[in-house]
């Protein structure tokens, strides 16, 4: 535990001193954390950013869909501390091998903290910005709160951002409403939005569903047999 904590500091330590000195940071995420070291208050900071008109409470979000989307983005999400050390170290090793920063190994909070405050970029000093901010971003909230709110500000496609947005675009109903059938559908859209779309493509949508629910089962959220019976369950979309 105290070698954790020391790894965490020189982690923070790092991610500030890379994030200030690398030349190719953008301009936005300098900006973002000039403000955040004049702000005492991160959880404020954090709040100001979300957009509150759609937001939709926890308890107003189904279990199925909350489950599936820890199952596809973050299966360990519960069990890290913001960094999935093992997702890093895979990562890497694809980055060091293509020579150039083509895989994230980005946890939900990761990727909540990078849509609130970073650029889509896929830069070294980016990566080195993200890890404080994610480290802050844990000490400040639990993670029902960090789930909460990654589920309301990720991009699900077709314009939709949020959930209660994507429950609306793609089914004409509230979150609460949804279905495991739904449910598994929507959680697959944030790895690749535009082309995961049902609007866009049904068919590669349908694929993308498929695999939602059998990371669902291997990890002990559903049955095979719930899997089955969603994945060939109608899926009503918009005219």
């Amino acid at each position: 535990m105290r070698l954790a904590k020391w790894v965490l500091f020189f982690c923070l330590l790092g991610g500030i001193y890379f994030g200030w000195n690398q030349s190719d940071l953008k301009k936005p995420a300098s900006v973002v954390w000039q403000q955040l070291r004049t702000n005492l208050s991160f959880r404020s900071h954090v709040e100001t950013k979300l957009n509150q008109k759609n937001y939709v409470r926890m308890n107003q979000i189904p279990l199925l869909f909350q489950q599936a989307i820890i199952a596809i983005e973050d299966n360990r999400f519960y069990g890290h501390t913001g960094i999935d050390y093992e997702a890093v170290l895979r990562a890497t090793l694809v980055n060091l091998q293509s020579g150039e920063l083509v895989e994230g190994g980005s946890t939900i909070t990761q990727q909540l903290v990078k849509n609130l405050f970073l650029s889509q970029d896929r830069t070294w000093s980016r990566k080195a910005l993200e890890i404080p901010l994610t480290v802050l971003m844990e000490f400040q909230f639990n993670k029902k709160e960090i789930l909460e709110m990654y589920v309301n500000s990720i991009y699900f496609g077709s314009g939709a951002y949020g959930i209660s947005s994507a429950a609306q675009t793609y089914f004409c109903k509230a979150p609460h409403s949804l279905n495991l059938a739904e449910s598994s559908l929507i959680a697959g859209l944030p790895a690749a939005p535009s082309l995961y779309s049902p609007l866009v493509d049904f068919s590669i949508s349908k694929k993308r569903q498929k695999m939602v629910l059998a990371a669902m089962v291997k990890h002990g959220y559903i049955k095979a047999q719930q899997a089955e019976e969603a994945a060939n369950a109608p899926i009503l979309l918009p005219r």
